[in-house]
């Protein structure tokens, strides 16, 4: 199963705290782990919701929204995407992770979806296009 990982945002990455020497030599060295035991598909830290926008949608209308965003403990400071055998080998992987954050932090796990989690509307010319896309961005990236 592939899980995404939330590193979840305070009130210092939302300033633009950047992180110690020593805790991004302390990631840099947890996700060497991640890499060498096969669980970590793709991961990376976010800049803060100043720098970015929301997008609103109500039918056919868009409203586009600067940031800041103010709920702090609703806003992403990072992320990983793993790819784990359960839930539970998630959550021990998460349990040996650096404090991401100086003081408190949180860090959320989500399954992503699969294919067979869309049941029949996820057509055989669905599951095609989905197969022709992903090797498309494998292509891209190189792999």
């Amino acid at each position: 199963m592939r899980v995404m990982v939330i590193v979840k945002a305070n009130a210092d990455s939302e300033a633009g705290v950047m992180p110690s020497e020593q805790l991004l030599t302390e990631m840099g060295a947890f996700n060497e782990e991640l890499v060498k035991a096969g669980i970590m598909l793709d991961g990376d830290g976010l800049k803060p919701s100043s720098e970015g926008v929301r997008v609103r949608f109500s039918g056919s209308q868009r409203m586009v929204t600067d940031g800041p965003f103010a709920e702090t403990k609703e806003l992403i400071a990072g992320y990983w995407i793993w790819k784990v055998d359960s839930m539970d080998e998630a959550i021990a992987w998460v349990k040996r992770c650096p404090n991401p954050m100086e003081g408190e932090s949180e860090i959320e796990i989500r399954p992503i979806f699969e294919a067979e989690d869309f049941g029949a509307e996820f057509t055989p010319e669905l599951r095609e296009q989905e197969d022709r896309l992903r090797a498309e961005l494998a292509a891209q990236r190189g792999a």
